[in-house]
């Protein structure tokens, strides 16, 4: 006699991100960890107080939204390789997402500072 496996519901899998208003949901009070040998020891720490103007990058907490970015080997590379050297030098388990949403949050406070003297500005009027 074969038995039949019970997989979840279409309902299920593909349930709405964002909870209506009207249902008021309570909210999580920490994201949940897939991968829990990957422990953040930034997490650990008390918070540093936001400098003025200073936006924080969002970390490790579930998005809602995604951007595709399209990279090169070389650049997926470097990615990858500064991960790696995050995990040995400072014991910072972060994935590749958290760090490119880190150095985004930087490149962007740079601008927001210094406007047409920001890195980001010299970088893309030089070609």
């Amino acid at each position: 006699m074969a038995r039949r496996v019970s997989l979840p519901s279409a309902d299920d899998l593909f349930r709405p991100t964002v909870v209506p208003d009207d249902e008021q949901a309570p909210k999580p009070q920490k994201a949940v960890r897939a991968v829990p040998d990957q422990a953040d020891p930034a997490e650990d720490r008390a918070p540093e107080p936001p400098e003025a103007g200073r936006k924080k990058p969002s970390g490790r907490v579930r998005h809602d939204e995604k951007m595709t970015v399209y990279v090169t080997s070389e650049e997926l590379l470097e990615i990858e390789h500064a991960r790696l050297a995050l995990r040995r030098g400072q014991g910072l388990a972060v994935d590749r997402g958290r760090l490119v949403r880190e150095a985004v949050a930087l490149v962007l406070a740079d601008y927001e500072a210094h406007g047409d003297d920001s890195a980001l500005v010299r970088r893309l009027t030089e070609g």
